[in-house]
């Protein structure tokens, strides 16, 4: 149902761009800005926790950024690894429930067990459940779930004219999780680049030009503001919501 003016979005996604510009912008490698970047990324995850956000979408690593050069992507996938050995802990002290979306298999056998144990380990979590996208791309989503569509009609579970959105959605990545109320991208950039296509069809989007080093409490705060303010009415009219606010 729409919600009224106000009200704190139960979802964020954030699409956590500009490391590399912040880095260049400093006459320093670009991985010097990716371990910057990942204090950011902490900072949002406590902001979350402390204003009662339960549910937070992270975009690490995109199946596009495979491209980079290699460099910079071995840089990544330690940057990932040393996170997950360091920050578990914490996560599980603040009731933070870590789980990953996106094709997981191209990662090395190491780097999936560490993530299998990050889940494991903070799986009692109530406060966040922190979803991290990597590897994850939104049209690999779309086409992952309408493979499990199809083998569902060969099965005989569901006709195929029968087929319909929330026959769909169910085999999508987050199915289980409330769609985002807001998007947030830093750097300035206005795209969503392929993150949570079919997942973001009525949420709210915000852009920064601050690079994501720089995306601070403050940042955030200007973030759920604008949210606030904004009348979300997902194809209906205003007068339609303001005679249902006042029944």
């Amino acid at each position: 149902m729409p919600g009224p003016s106000g009200v704190m979005p139960q979802h964020v996604a954030i699409v956590m761009d500009g490391n590399g510009r912040w880095a260049k912008q400093r006459g320093r490698a670009r991985t010097f800005g990716h371990h910057r970047g990942a204090r950011a990324t902490r900072s949002a995850v406590e902001y979350c926790v402390r204003n009662d956000i339960p549910n937070l979408t992270l975009f690490a690593f995109s199946s596009e950024n495979w491209s980079r050069p290699a460099e910079e992507v071995g840089v990544l996938m330690k940057l990932f690894m040393r996170a997950l050995r360091t920050e578990i802990r914490e996560l599980k002290k603040h009731g933070v429930r870590l789980r990953f979306i996106g094709d997981l298999s191209r990662f090395s056998g190491p780097l999936q067990k560490a993530m299998e144990d990050g889940i494991a380990e903070t799986a009692q979590g109530t406060k966040v459940c922190l979803n991290i996208a990597v590897n994850y791309g939104g049209r690999w989503d779309l086409v992952q779930a309408a493979r499990q569509v199809a083998r569902a009609v060969e099965r005989g579970e569901i006709k195929a004219d029968d087929v319909a959105e929330e026959h769909f959605s169910q085999y999508l990545t987050l199915s289980d999780t409330v769609e985002p109320d807001l998007f947030i991208r830093t750097s300035g950039e206005t795209r969503i680049s392929n993150f949570l296509l079919w997942q973001l069809a009525y949420t709210e989007l915000y852009f920064t030009e601050l690079l994501w080093p720089d995306f601070d409490d403050a940042a955030f705060d200007a973030a759920i503001t604008a949210f606030r303010k904004r009348e979300r009415r997902f194809g209906v009219l205003s007068e339609q919501l303001e005679r249902a606010a006042g029944a």
